[in-house]
């Protein structure tokens, strides 16, 4: 069976209490008292209840992340970023998958506040008034990743999106391109459906290029799926397309999938940027040039940024900013005209 704090105690001839301050505030207890205790933790391989400690500390060193879809390959890296800063604060993550469904986002948050942890990190998605009711009622520090939101005020850490679609957009200009289709999300998603959309065109303004967003931009879901019909239509309204902007990585390699099933030359006929710099991005064929996030150092800031809430300090940053910057591979061509 499992040793108790009443084993420890009557191991150490000392009172419960006593155990208790050892392990919770050491060195107010005498040396032999002290040694005694942690002689008998050891021999009877005791390890205290972690939810009993957090409430003692009204601390359960736990974490919450919602994310939307954990499938994404976008989330390997963020969360690789958060795990990784999480063990250097001494800290535990729960992650939760939300599936893009409001009903489990509201169900996730209900198991987070259950679990007592002492802070959330959520992503990507918009933040609603219903979420933002629920993040009031838990009373607990709260950053986004990947997401902001201006009506709240809520801590976040991101890239900027729209400069980051007019990079993309910029450098295919600068390429020689002209004529450039977009994949993108909608322009109903304020986070980076919308932003993307208005760097993409900012861009073309920028260069005194004219075009009917009708022709050029074909919207959709993330998935790989979703985004190759998207391709597929993007495709057969804009055939003399030279070079295409897909908004997430995801959406470059349904490109790219696309037009090598119809036998459409990448980068000597039409040109591909992706979105994101996901590990695939240098894996497919021909390797992907993209819009590099910085995923891995977004998730650790968000940690760092939640841990120090929850510490009492004071962030310098309500809404931080990360570099973004273009990996230059093999899916865009340089034009003889410029």
């Amino acid at each position: 069976m499992k040793s108790t704090i009443k084993d420890v105690a009557r191991m150490a001839n000392v009172s419960i209490s006593t155990v208790s301050r050892v392990l919770n505030n050491p060195d107010i207890v005498v040396k032999d008292k002290r040694d005694k205790v942690l002689q008998a933790v050891q021999e009877l391989n005791y390890s205290p209840n972690a939810l009993a400690i957090g409430l003692i500390h009204k601390r359960t060193k736990t974490l919450g992340v919602l994310i939307p879809d954990i499938s994404n390959l976008f989330y390997a890296e963020v969360i690789k970023g958060m795990e990784d800063a999480a063990h250097e604060s001494g800290n535990n993550l729960i992650i939760c998958n939300t599936d893009n469904n409001e009903e489990r986002r509201l169900s996730s948050l209900k198991v987070l506040s259950e679990k007592q942890i002492d802070g959330i990190v959520f992503t990507s998605e918009p933040i609603f008034p219903d979420s933002y009711e629920v993040f009031k009622r838990l009373n607990i520090p709260i950053v986004l990743a990947a997401t902001h939101s201006l009506e709240y005020d809520i801590p976040s850490v991101k890239v900027d999106d729209e400069q980051a679609a007019y990079d993309a957009t910029d450098y295919l200009i600068k390429k020689g391109h002209k004529k450039i289709g977009m994949i993108s999300g909608s322009m109903l998603d304020p986070i980076s459906g919308l932003p993307r959309i208005q760097g993409f065109l900012r861009a073309h303004r920028a260069h005194n290029i004219e075009l009917v967003p009708e022709n050029r931009i074909e919207y959709g879901k993330y998935l790989f799926e979703d985004s190759y019909k998207a391709m597929q239509a993007l495709h057969a309204k804009f055939p003399e397309m030279t070079a295409v902007f897909a908004t997430s990585d995801e959406r470059a390699l349904a490109a790219i999938s696309y037009l090598h099933e119809h036998k459409v030359k990448i980068p000597d006929e039409v040109s591909v940027i992706g979105f994101d710099n996901t590990r695939m991005a240098g894996m497919c064929f021909p390797k992907l040039t993209t819009v590099a996030q910085p995923l891995y150092e977004m998730g650790s800031q968000a940690i760092k940024m939640l841990d120090s809430l929850i510490n009492g300090v004071a962030l310098d940053e309500m809404r931080f900013y990360m570099n973004h910057w273009i990996v230059e591979r093999d899916s865009v061509k340089q034009l003889n005209h410029v």
